[in-house]
């Protein structure tokens, strides 16, 4: 189980053009297996392009207090890199004029920003109509100063959405770190108990799976039933719908599959899996992701290759919807993680 992230260890893999490097190369480049872009011209569906923005996904640091073995944040404690309150008030501005349904606040553990209450606080009040924190569970029982997260997101409406890799305590340590299952269910029974999750409750709780290995997942809706039938039966633990992601080759993923000898295996899994019908619900087609300190990128999996929107308007502070509106979507084979299968966004399956 990692213990740093690859910053920490100083990983040539903490480098971004270093992973976009493996990326572009070795199968790619010898035409064992195609580039995602001639791969979506096939279909004429290239370039890609942008339509009509509908979330804001703001990543406000990615400090967190976990070092999961799959993190394309490449997120833990050791990692210092925080938004400050000025570049949260040129979000907030953005916010209050943006033509997007959905806010989206992401990590590293996005609760550990030491402004992270003031943000919630000011963006409920802008009235966006799906509020969303993406917690990871453990941050609820980590320290006593998170205990009332719970109570301060019925306060906000706040939609939870929470990292949860499996029903068992094996296969969630196994990923996320001993311990990991235990204190998830606790939280988990925690926000049950203030109405979260449960069966026709407003306050929306949801789970992500992925996969704790080089696979992909499985169905979405046959993995929620079984989600569901299982936390009920062994913790009566109610939770509304299941996420299923695919893992991207990127950051700690990569620096997993590299050392596991599964790169190249996990590659032709993601192409020979590709699905063209997904493509046209790709999450980067409606979503514009923030990073700590303000700059904009089409995802999150573009922001951690720092991989910038492809538009005169770079940051936050310079925002204008009409000029990011239908710009073409920066791509590299990391993509065909999010077209496989059933199709793989922060929002679930696409297909």
């Amino acid at each position: 189980m990692v213990t740093k992230s690859l910053h920490k260890r100083h990983s040539e893999l903490a480098n971004s053009k270093r992973q976009l490097e493996i990326l572009s190369n070795g199968i790619f480049k010898t035409g064992d297996l195609p580039k995602f872009s001639n791969k979506i011209a096939e279909t004429n569906q290239f370039p890609l392009t942008a339509k009509k923005l509908e979330i804001l996904q703001i990543n406000v640091g990615y400090m967190c207090n976990q070092v999961c073995e799959h993190c394309h944040v490449d997120a833990g404690p050791d990692r210092k890199e925080i938004m400050t309150k000025e570049t949260m008030i040129q979000c907030l501005e953005v916010i209050k004029k943006t033509g997007a349904h959905t806010l989206d606040l992401t990590g590293g553990a996005p609760e550990m920003n030491p402004n992270f209450r003031w943000f919630v606080d000011e963006a409920s009040k802008v009235g966006i109509q799906d509020f969303i924190v993406r917690s990871n569970l453990t941050i609820i029982k980590a320290n006593k100063k998170y205990a009332d997260l719970p109570t301060f997101f019925k306060s906000h409406n706040v939609h939870v959405v929470s990292s949860m890799p499996h029903w068992t305590r094996g296969k969630t340590d196994k990923q996320r770190g001993t311990g990991v299952f235990d204190q998830s269910i606790e939280a988990l029974k925690e926000l049950n108990a203030i109405g979260y999750g449960m069966p026709n409750s407003n306050l929306r709780l949801d789970l992500v799976y992925n996969p704790s290995g080089a696979f992909l997942p499985g169905n979405q809706t046959a993995l929620e039933k079984d989600f569901k039938k299982a936390l009920l039966e062994d913790f009566n633990i109610h939770f509304h719908n299941l996420f299923t992601i695919t893992n991207l080759p990127i950051s700690r993923f990569l620096d997993y599959l590299i050392a596991s000898d599964n790169y190249e295996d996990y590659m032709y899994s993601l192409v020979e899996a590709y699905n063209p019908s997904t493509v046209k619900n790709v999450m980067c087609s409606n979503t514009l992701s923030v990073s700590w300190d303000g700059y904009l990128y089409d995802c999150d999996f573009n922001q951690m290759l720092e991989l910038p929107v492809n538009s005169k308007v770079k940051h936050i502070s310079q925002y204008n919807e009409d000029l990011l509106a239908n710009r073409n979507i920066v791509i590299s084979q990391h993509c065909f993680g999010c077209t496989a299968g059933a199709g793989s966004s922060c929002q679930g399956s696409v297909a």
